[in-house]
């Protein structure tokens, strides 16, 4: 089961230039940050139990901790793997997610309009990361 994140980076990557859409978890109608791990995955074969009726903003660190527990991630530390999910601390309180590959991150950007593919930044390594249980 090691490769699965492997496997969940490349279908994210495969996704870039689709749509962003607010709780959007169907790439052929748009994604969000947290539709784009959950699609990701199920590409790689893996089906999630999804978070509904999130709102885009106000989702405290401790909630969208638990839907990520929820879904079968643990929290990790040291270095990072490709499939992480990162969240991401972002200014006024907002959190993001993103899958992480080797030099970059995949994400539904909400300013783009679309998923994005962005270098890897030092800042992103702050971001605590999140592993698929059992993908040692």
């Amino acid at each position: 089961m090691a490769e699965v994140g492997v496997r969940a980076f490349a279908a994210a990557r495969a996704l870039v230039g689709v749509r962003f859409r607010p709780q959007g978890c169907e790439p052929a109608t748009g994604l969000d940050c947290a539709g784009l791990v959950w699609a990701a995955y199920a590409a790689a074969g893996v089906r999630l139990v999804r978070p509904r009726a999130y709102p885009l903003r106000g989702w405290g660190r401790e909630r969208i901790e638990a839907a990520l527990r929820a879904a079968g991630f643990a929290a990790v530390e040291g270095g990072a793997r490709a499939g992480d999910v990162a969240l991401i601390a972002l200014p006024a309180g907002q959190f993001h997610l993103a899958l992480t590959g080797p030099e970059s991150l995949v994400h539904a950007h909400a300013g783009l309009r679309r998923v994005v593919e962005t270098p890897l930044e030092a800042s992103d390594g702050a971001a605590r990361r999140w592993r698929l249980r059992g993908d040692d």
